[in-house]
């Protein structure tokens, strides 16, 4: 019965879930400094701001062994955790609830869904990345040098967390999770780009300064996954940037404008 799993498919679906392997990957990104006072205010306690306030947006598409072919973009936040270096997903969007879903509930992505495009022509390469009719990610890159093949290892913090059955406040306490990504490259390409970031009530980006452009890159690649829970964030703590995460509902009320004028 496909409602209630076997041992067997359990055990088979636990595998898919603790081994995901996003394979053939193609991700442009556009590497910006912003400001300091923005990157210390949109991380969550217990993360703290990296040395330089860095932030990268990528639009890629990837296949897998557990959600099929899948394509995306995301905006990260370099920093660090307990003498650990990383990125913190600001924000992150799928073109399928299939991703959509397994990221979210396992890692704690804040993901939603969207459509993105990328496209190269030689050394030039774009992408864009849009949800709601907004362009929300613009990418354009010239890319001269070649790389190389290489093999890396990275860290993203995400938080895992609830609302409460009454809709006031969280469930329980929020979780960070530091998922690992051994990033096998074939092909990388570096060089100078630019980026434009549109925003929308639901997907703020546009709040994010563009002090000056780092870098751009693409990457051809396979990424290796695993995750685990390194600490908790007590609910009321992380509720504002829970919020700030997901779309603003109160924002979405068709009812309200559908009432007769009154006077």
């Amino acid at each position: 019965m496909g409602f209630v799993k076997t041992a067997e498919q359990i055990a088979r679906i636990e595998d898919a879930l603790s081994h995901p392997r996003f394979v053939n990957g193609e991700m442009l990104s556009v590497d910006f400094l912003s400001d300091p006072d923005v990157v210390a205010a949109v991380l969550p306690p217990p993360l703290r701001p990296a040395d330089e306030p860095l932030l990268t947006a990528m639009v890629g598409r990837w296949q897998s062994n557990c959600v099929g072919d899948f394509a995306g973009g995301a905006i990260y936040v370099a920093a660090r955790h307990e003498g650990i270096e990383g990125r913190y997903v600001l924000a992150m969007w799928m073109d399928g609830d299939v991703p959509t879903i397994y990221g979210r509930d396992l890692f704690g992505e804040p993901k939603k869904l969207a459509e993105s495009r990328l496209h190269r022509r030689g050394e030039e390469y774009s992408a864009w990345l849009q949800r709601g009719g907004v362009r929300l990610l613009e990418l354009r890159a010239e890319l001269h040098t070649d790389l190389g093949p290489s093999e890396s290892e990275g860290v993203n913090f995400n938080f895992k967390a609830r609302p409460a059955a009454n809709g006031i406040g969280l469930e329980e306490d929020a979780i960070l999770t530091r998922a690992t990504f051994r990033t096998i490259v074939r092909k990388a390409r570096f060089g100078s780009g630019t980026l434009a970031l549109h925003g929308t009530i639901h997907d703020p980006v546009d709040e994010l300064p563009i002090v000056s452009i780092a870098s751009a890159s693409y990457i051809e690649c396979d990424l290796i996954g695993a995750c685990q829970s390194v600490a908790t964030v007590p609910g009321e703590a992380f509720l504002p940037y829970h919020y700030g995460r997901h779309d603003d509902w109160s924002a979405l009320d068709t009812e309200r404008a559908m009432l007769p004028a009154v006077g």
